[in-house]
Order: C-alpha cells, then sequence, then structure tokens
C-alpha cells in the first residue's frame, strides 16, 4: 500500500516537465484518484481502528493547509517595491536576512512573504539558482533556530520540547549551514552576474499593504495555541478573510496574486498527506525492528533525514519522535532529528511545505524553476549532498 505513494511522487517528479499541458489539466485527477485508493483501502480493508489514523491524518492536513493558506493571502497583500539592480552582494544579503527572518515568521511565512520580491529583484537576470537557493535557505535551512521557523520544529515543541532548546543545540550546525549555502550561492551568483548597474541607480525599497503585518503576526501567533486548535484555526482564516477585504486591488495585481497556486497546493498535498499514511505506520509500529535495541545519532539523522527529503519532514519527525520514547536517552539524538529534519527536507520539493509553494508560485511568475528531478540531481545532490555529509562527520559521526 505505499505504492500509491511511490506512484504519486512518480508523477510529480515526471509529468511536468515531459507532459506540462497533460499535469495541468489531470494532476487533481491523479492525486485524489491515487488518494482515494489508499483512502479506500483504510475504511473497508482494514479494522476500524485504522479509522483513526485517517482522522489524525485528516486533522494534521486542514491545519498544515489552513496555516500555509492564510500565510498565503496574507503575504499577498504586502507588496515590496525593488527598484535597481541586483548584485550577487546584494542577493547574498537578502538571503542571509531571509534566513534569519524564517525563524521568527518560520520558513512558510517568511517565504511566501519573500519570493515575490527576490523574483523581482532578480527578474532581469532570473536563474534557476535563484529559485533553488531560496528554498535551500530561506524555505529549510534558515528556520533550524526556533519552533517558529520550520515545521518539524514546531512538532517537537508540541511535544514537549523545551522552546529555546533548540537554539541551544542547534545554533552551530545552522551557523555552517548557513555559511556553506551563502558561499556556494555567491560563488555562483558571481558567475551568473549581468552587467552591473550604472553609478547612482536608484536601489529604493518601498512597502505596500503594511497593515498586514498584524494579521500575520495574528496568524504567527495562533499557531501556538495548543490546547484550543480549532481556535487558533479560526483566528488563521479570520486573518487570511480581513486581509483580502482590506487590500486594495492595485497591491494584489502588483504581486500577480491569485489563488490558484493555493489550490494546487492543497490538491497535491490532499494525495500525500492521504497516500503516506501506510509509510508513516509502518515506519511507527516497526521502529525497533528497523533500528535494534540502541538508536544512534547517525541512525537517526539518515534515517529521519532521507524520511523528511521524501516523506515531508513534520510526519518524519513526528514519526521518530514517537520512536524515541522507547528508546532510554532521547537527549542524545533529538539534535541529530531537529537538525536531520530540517536541511533534509531541502532535498526534493515534497520535504518541506514551503518548497512546492515557492515552485508553483515561481511558475506562475514565469520564474525558471527547475523540475522535480533536476531539482533533485542537478541541484539539491551536488550542494545538499556535500553539506548534509560535513554537518554528520563535524556533530553526529
Amino acid at each position: 500500500m505505499v505504492l500509491p505513494f511511490g506512484l504519486l511522487l512518480a508523477c510529480m517528479a515526471v509529468a511536468p516537465p515531459r507532459w506540462p499541458r497533460w499535469w495541468e489539466r489531470h494532476y487533481a485527477k491523479v492525486s485524489l484518484a491515487l488518494a482515494g485508493v489508499t483512502l479506500g483501502y483504510y475504511v473497508f480493508a482494514l479494522p476500524p481502528a485504522a479509522l483513526s489514523t485517517i482522522d489524525r491524518t485528516a486533522r494534521d492536513y486542514a491545519g498544515f493547509i489552513i496555516l500555509i493558506g492564510s500565510l498565503f493571502v496574507v503575504s499577498g497583500g504586502i507588496h515590496i517595491q525593488v527598484s535597481g539592480e541586483a548584485s550577487p552582494g546584494l542577493n547574498t544579503l537578502f538571503l542571509a536576512v531571509g534566513g534569519v527572518v524564517s525563524n521568527l515568521l518560520g520558513t512558510t511565512g517568511a517565504s511566501v512573504l519573500l519570493i515575490r520580491p527576490w523574483l523581482r529583484l532578480n527578474r532581469d537576470r532570473a536563474a534557476a539558482h535563484h529559485v533553488v537557493f531560496f528554498i535551500f535557505i530561506v524555505s529549510n535551512a534558515g528556520g533550524c533556530l526556533t519552533p517558529i521557523g520550520d515545521p518539524p520544529l514546531l512538532v517537537g515543541y508540541l511535544k514537549g520540547v523545551p522552546f529555546w532548546w533548540v537554539l541551544e543545540h542547534c545554533w552551530p550546525a545552522w551557523l555552517l549551514s548557513m555559511a556553506f549555502l551563502l558561499a556556494v550561492f555567491y560563488f555562483i551568483d558571481c558567475r551568473h552576474a549581468a552587467t552591473p548597474a550604472p553609478a547612482g541607480t536608484d536601489r529604493r525599497w518601498r512597502l505596500d499593504g503594511l497593515w498586514n503585518l498584524v494579521f500575520l503576526a495574528v496568524v504567527v501567533a495562533a499557531v501556538f495555541m495548543r490546547r484550543s486548535p480549532l481556535l487558533g484555526q479560526g483566528l488563521m482564516l479570520a486573518a487570511a478573510a480581513a486581509s483580502f477585504l482590506t487590500t486594495g486591488r492595485q497591491v494584489h495585481e502588483a504581486n500577480a496574486f491569485s489563488l490558484r497556486p493555493m489550490i494546487e497546493i492543497a490538491v497535491l498535498f490532499f494525495g500525500i498527506f492521504a497516500t503516506m499514511m501506510p509509510a508513516l505506520d509502518l515506519l511507527r509500529a516497526d521502529a525497533r525492528q528497523l533500528f535494534g535495541p540502541h538508536l544512534s545519532a547517525s541512525a537517526v539523522y539518515w534515517g529521519a533525514g532521507t524520511l523528511s527529503a521524501f516523506l515531508d519532514s513534520a510526519p518524519a519527525y513526528l514519526a521518530f519522535f514517537s520512536a524515541l520514547s522507547s528508546y532510554g536517552d532521547r537527549e542524545g539524538v533529538l539534535a541529530a532529528l531537529s537538525v536531520a529534519t530540517v536541511l533534509f527536507g531541502a532535498v526534493t520539493y515534497i520535504g518541506n511545505g514551503p518548497n512546492l509553494m515557492v515552485k508553483v508560485i515561481a511558475d506562475h511568475q514565469k520564474a525558471p524553476a527547475p523540475s522535480f528531478v533536476a531539482y533533485l540531481f542537478k541541484w539539491a545532490a551536488p550542494v545538499m549532498l556535500p553539506l548534509l555529509m560535513m554537518l554528520w562527520i563535524v556533530f553526529y559521526r
């Protein structure tokens, strides 16, 4: 029953670059049909107790979509006007600031807020590496310092990990990751640099729709309403509705705002959440059989990381976090779990929620975002794999 999940990943990897028109017309049918196979199996072929898995997955999916949808709508009401030409130094500074902002707004919030001005900043020299490294840094690696930063760390906080524990134990890995990725980006962007802008070029930045920052703060604060999740989700939806109704048409038009990317994300992640249920159930049930009586930091780092790359980082974190409860020393491997689920989430478009969102927005903005396969083998493998190996050798081997 893991087969539908594999088929959905294969379709997402192969169909968009090879048959783009067919995929655009039929992606919803493919996603819903494969989800239907898995849901039918859980409803009709398994004991009634299996319905609890569907219920848990439905609540996780609803929370995820409400959060990412609210952030998408609110950020669409904030227009950051960028004037002047980009340079490798300015671009590197932008990504560094974006990585820090990810810890305050979350990788999802920072991604949907900054991707449009990032693409506008590089509109005259846009290349695939601009989309890729934005995902590497802003959508993933940057948010490794706080539970707000990345979905798996938020899962840990909701399960009892102290708020500042991640910052205390993971900042060296974060610093090394950011330095490595920013250095590689700077080198690539220098080689790609266009003709410098003439001296005196206007580089003014202007923000419109600043009142939406209040709605953005409401959405982020609502994430931490652990005892009343329905109230928190209601506040997110209310903030998104208020933002949409109070934002002028000219701001939405300047952002090329449309709900089509959000609809595509919702449909694809419905299929992902539904079809990955058997894989997660296997992991929860057979953790000791898979890893033996002793769970090392290396096993957690590579095991949870690999699952994060292909199963989404938050469910992978939750599965391993649950498995850790059956082992004695949980503190010893929790840092490896935290860093792995955040960093490995950058390896594929489905590794972390913001990744696919950035890809879809870039496609709608006609930016050169690489295909699923090109992203994995042309960019993630040669850039992220050396970084992940280095982190393992330095911290978790």
